[in-house]
């Protein structure tokens, strides 16, 4: 694998998950000493307020103090991604504004939260955004997540038009890529999600890089710097010894958010682990976190 970039951002830029205190409240603590790991094990780039942060489940005023809490732990060591969830243009706008103010170097845009729009509509909802932002940006293409994507021929369009548009973020397999690069006509970096899954046949496909979970980050990133020196061989093993703990967590995005942040608190030391309207976590689910967790290591 030749790391290639348009955009000048590659590599493993590992999503932070958001830990809570027993009363409910925000632990930025938690935040910050995530932070640190990403920096001690290389990784290549921080993402942040995506579905592994819990986005969904955080008010505003927290999404803030999380993307704070990163800028000001991060002090500029990596570059960093947000992504903006607002379900309005002028809430992209003026979220994508206080993102950069803070400090982040590109943007993911994903969706408003309707599937029964015409593409010309979503391509008008990106383009007022791109209209009034200036940092790189992405999209989130995952329709079978969000209910509502782009098209390759669609993406294209955003691109031509926007000279900002560099990424795509896809919850997809390797089998995608091909026709995404192609019909997209290689201008833009691809960056795949699905927990890590498949991920050294994404990066092989031509993906630019990964927005893997946070618990198993480390192995993303000593995978792709092998895949990087051409280590082959080395770089499938790293992924097959944890492609277990990748499968076991990916049911739903609840179970993942909960299970994820039940493995990588252990690996943070964490001695207690609390949720927020997560899935239940039966004696079995902790048994096998426990396994994973020791198994993968300390942090």
């Amino acid at each position: 694998m030749s790391v290639k970039s348009n955009s000048g951002f590659y590599g493993v830029y590992p999503m932070l998950l958001a830990f809570y205190r027993v009363n409910g409240s925000l632990d930025l603590p938690a935040i910050a000493s995530q932070v640190d790991a990403l920096v001690s094990h290389g990784a290549h780039g921080c993402a942040v307020m995506g579905l592994g942060t819990e986005v969904n489940k955080l008010s505003g005023k927290e999404r803030r103090q999380v993307i704070e809490c990163l800028a000001e732990r991060l002090n500029s060591r990596l570059p960093f991604s947000v992504t903006i969830g607002e379900n309005s243009v002028a809430g992209q706008i003026e979220f994508a504004r206080a993102a950069e103010a803070l400090g982040a170097d590109w943007l993911v845009l994903q969706p408003p939260p309707v599937s029964d729009i015409p593409e010309s509509e979503l391509l008008r909802y990106f383009g007022q955004v791109a209209d009034a932002i200036t940092l790189p940006f992405g999209i989130q293409n995952a329709p079978q997540y969000l209910g509502i994507g782009l098209s390759n021929r669609g993406l294209r369009a955003l691109q031509t038009q926007h000279a900002n548009f560099k990424i795509v973020k896809i919850e997809n397999g390797p089998l995608a890529l091909p026709a995404l690069l192609e019909e997209t006509g290689g201008e833009l970096d691809v960056f795949v999600g699905r927990a890590g899954l498949e991920a050294y046949a994404v990066l092989e496909a031509g993906a630019a890089g990964l927005i893997p979970g946070f618990e198993t980050f480390d192995r993303m990133v000593a995978l792709f710097d092998r895949l990087a020196e051409k280590r082959d061989a080395e770089a499938e093993a790293v992924y097959l010894d944890v492609e277990p703990a990748i499968v076991f967590m990916l049911k739903s995005i609840n179970h993942f958010v909960t299970y994820s942040r039940e493995i990588a608190g252990r690996r943070l030391g964490q001695e207690a682990i609390h949720h927020r309207l997560g899935v239940e976590v039966t004696p079995l689910g902790l048994r096998l976190a426990e396994r994973l967790a020791r198994r993968l290591g300390p942090l």
